[in-house]
């Protein structure tokens, strides 16, 4: 065999032994895909959901970060509470600085509805009424009635939450008188009862005979009733008569007549020559 051929074997045995594929088109190696950075589009993709992100806004806490804010939040929890409350434990129930941030405990110490008691350091709320049981509720309400008003019981319930399981066994027991809304019966005014329904306090019921001849009884109409008055020598009373006002029978656009009023002559050395009481007029004029 010549050299040549001998090269022309070689050459067809090298080709056969390349690969013709494109390095593109091959993943890399495990070591090469470690070293190598990550493509562009994911760069811009967590930059793009990196954008969306607000840091400007606080944690929610429940209570806010302002002061007037935690106020009415840390008032409003103790008054749900109903019972006195350390102050730290506040601060760790509504989520607040009420123990270490001197301004709002300044705030919440100058509440009006915050009571503060130096013997046992324990916070509470004022309400309204100060009712725990039901012989003090009676007490409200008897006061209250005497002055002319009832009790709401709403707010009852405020002061005490069993208030409307108490007012309920006193409206049982004929103590108070309860008025309910007309839509779902809810109760919503309490009176006390001063009328109680036994012999000493005159308070028992009228008997069935006489609230059938009291419902009984028909109230004639207005013909009848003058009729029936003037047979037993009776009138009706009269309506009070409306004095119209002065100005009221005038009409607008009215126009009255001028009045004369009594002219003072001043002109005395005229007098004998021209009658002053007269009006002159002009000849020809309209």
């Amino acid at each position: 065999m010549s050299s040549l051929a001998r090269d022309a074997a070689a050459f067809k045995s090298a080709l056969h032994r390349q690969d013709y594929t494109s390095w593109h088109s091959q993943p890399p190696p495990l070591q090469q895909q470690q070293q190598q950075p990550a493509p562009e589009s994911t760069d811009v993709s967590s930059k793009s959901k990196k954008k969306h992100v607000v840091y400007s806004q606080p944690a929610d806490t429940g209570s806010g970060t302002n002061v007037n804010t935690q106020l009415v939040y840390v008032v409003n929890h103790l008054k749900s509470t109903g019972n006195p409350t350390r102050l730290q434990d506040l601060a760790i129930l509504t989520n607040t600085p009420i123990d270490t941030d001197a301004v709002l405990l300044e705030k919440f110490k100058a509440h009006d509805r915050v009571l503060y008691d130096p013997k046992t350091d324990l916070y509470s709320y004022r309400h309204d009424y100060n009712v725990r049981n039901k012989a003090a509720l009676l007490t409200e309400i008897q006061r209250q009635t005497r002055k002319g008003g009832g009790l709401s019981v709403r707010t009852l319930k405020e002061s005490w939450k069993e208030a409307p399981q108490a007012i309920e066994e006193l409206e049982n027991e004929g103590e108070v008188y309860v008025t309910r809304t007309l839509k779902d019966g809810q109760m919503r005014m309490v009176f006390w009862n001063e009328v109680k329904p036994d012999e000493e306090s005159g308070g028992m019921p009228v008997e069935k005979e006489f609230n059938d001849l009291w419902h009984s009884l028909h109230v004639p109409n207005d013909v009848d009733l003058l009729k029936q008055l003037a047979s037993e020598g009776l009138q009706a009373t009269a309506a009070e008569t409306i004095i119209p006002k002065t100005g009221a029978g005038k009409k607008k656009g009215k126009r009255t007549a001028p009045r004369h009023r009594q002219v003072r002559i001043t002109n005395t050395h005229l007098k004998g020559q021209i009658d002053l009481s007269r009006d002159y007029v002009a000849p020809g004029a309209k």
